[in-house]
């Protein structure tokens, strides 16, 4: 019976959402005890023989999740249940399972399993986003628009240029993201209190066998769990992720409001917007995204709570790290995904962005005036003076700034008429624009390529 979204497929995709089933974890908890039986084995801890039978039944098919929980229901430890129910499929050798082990040597290492699997697609679909906005980028380099600041228009940009900033910013997560992994994708066989001492002096070895079987480095050093300052770092990772998509979301929905209408998020033909409107064609897509970045958000709080655990470990950490770590996962995904359907869809209207560009009657070229007159011997503070005045005017009279310009003897004993008109062009005032996009796509890609 499904209760949360997540549960009915709603979110996410079924790549990820498999990761984290039931089956799934019970899976890589039995793969955690299957290598730890093969380092004992290796070592002389157990016979061979048990080793081979554990590691052949250490898989769903002979240990079922129904037959666990059954267990669970009587003993009420959960791993203790996984043992019991491993150990009863291995028959004679049963008593060989989880020697030396503690709980959490099972469960923090079967949750580097899962994050391993997990970060693969979050990394995919990065990269997947990074690269369309790196064409993007170059596609719309030359589609200048207003820039705008507080609300307001400011100056002239470029789409290209915008979706630079972008993926500029998406690199740098991938980046992150390499570096967490190194922190976040680690194992642990160290035993009640992290001492190793149940594993009679050999226990560095038994831990670096585990993990180089599972694919994972060895901790460092731990107490009875991974320490949690790792899992919350990457939750942070996360939540930094969902707040950049977060911002390039919103910028669309601003730009789709009809009195703007540069960008909007595509529509599909037998899409409705609206039970009532028939005429709405609303960004869900970029809502949706923002919606999940508030919960992906508020994720942030269990994970740094959960660093200052009693003593050695206690428990406060584990009922809130059930819905954590899938839902962190499996939100990022949903958002990766839904970002890049809306910029692989997105309608763009460069002749609105034209007719934008001269809502404000050029006053949105004042600093470029500006700069020509302060080029030709006027003080900068003179020249801003003059132009804020004239700015004023033309709002007050409804008048084009180049109008009034080129009738203000203050300006055109510095500038002819025919040098204002060329300083009004957007077009001619975008400075290292080009530049900046090339150096901004070149180097996220040198990123996708590391």
């Amino acid at each position: 019976m499904a209760i949360l979204p997540i549960d009915s497929g709603r979110y996410g995709s079924e790549e990820m959402r498999r990761i984290f089933t039931e089956e799934a974890r019970l899976q890589r908890m039995l793969d955690v005890e299957a290598a730890l039986a093969k380092a004992n084995a290796e070592l002389g801890l157990i016979p061979k023989e048990a080793a081979q039978v554990i590691a052949e039944r250490a898989n769903v098919k002979f240990v079922k999740l129904e037959r666990v929980k059954e267990i669970e229901a009587s003993i009420r430890h959960d791993v203790m249940a996984i043992v019991e129910a491993l150990s009863e499929a291995c028959g004679e050798h049963g008593g060989y399972v989880h020697l030396g082990a503690t709980s959490y040597d099972i469960v923090d290492t079967a949750t580097a399993l899962q994050l391993k699997d997990a970060l693969a697609i979050i990394e995919r679909r990065l990269r997947e986003l990074c690269e369309l906005l790196c064409e993007l980028a170059v596609k719309y380099k030359d589609t200048v628009m207003v820039g705008r600041t507080h609300g307001q228009h400011a100056l002239p940009i470029t789409l290209g240029f915008k979706f630079a900033v972008w993926s500029s910013e998406v690199a740098r997560h991938l980046k992150r993201l390499r570096e967490v992994e190194e922190r976040v994708l680690v194992g642990k066989m160290s035993g009640a209190v992290g001492t190793m001492a149940s594993f009679r002096g050999k226990g560095l070895e038994v831990q670096e066998r585990v993990m180089r079987v599972l694919g994972l480095k060895p901790a460092t050093i731990t107490t009875q769990v991974i320490q949690r300052d790792r899992h919350a770092e990457l939750i942070c990772l996360l939540a930094i992720i969902a707040s950049s998509l977060d911002k390039f979301a919103t910028e669309i929905r601003n730009l789709q409001r009809p009195e703007i209408l540069e960008v909007a998020e595509g529509f599909e033909a037998g899409q409705v917007g609206s039970s009532t409107m028939p005429h709405k064609q609303n960004p869900i897509d970029c809502e949706n995204i923002s919606s999940l970045a508030k919960l992906m958000r508020s994720l942030v709080v269990p994970a740094l709570e959960n660093i200052p655990l009693w003593h050695e470990r206690d428990l406060t950490n584990s009922a809130n790290e059930r819905f954590l770590i899938p839902e962190a996962c499996i939100i990022i995904d949903e958002m990766l995904r839904r970002m890049t359907r809306v910029l692989r869809g997105l309608r763009v209207y460069p002749d609105n962005m034209k007719r934008n560009l001269e809502l404000t009657k050029g006053r949105i070229m004042s600093e470029a005036v500006m700069i020509k007159l302060t080029e030709r011997g006027m003080s900068r503070q003179e020249a801003h003076r003059i132009l804020r005045e004239l700015s004023l005017k033309s709002i007050s009279e409804d008048l084009h700034l180049a109008e009034l310009l080129k009738r203000d003897l203050r300006v055109t004993k510095y500038l002819t008429v025919e040098e204002i008109t060329e300083a009004m062009k957007p077009e001619n005032y975008l400075g290292e624009v080009d530049k900046l996009i090339d150096k901004a796509v070149r180097e996220a890609r040198e990123a996708l390529q590391s």
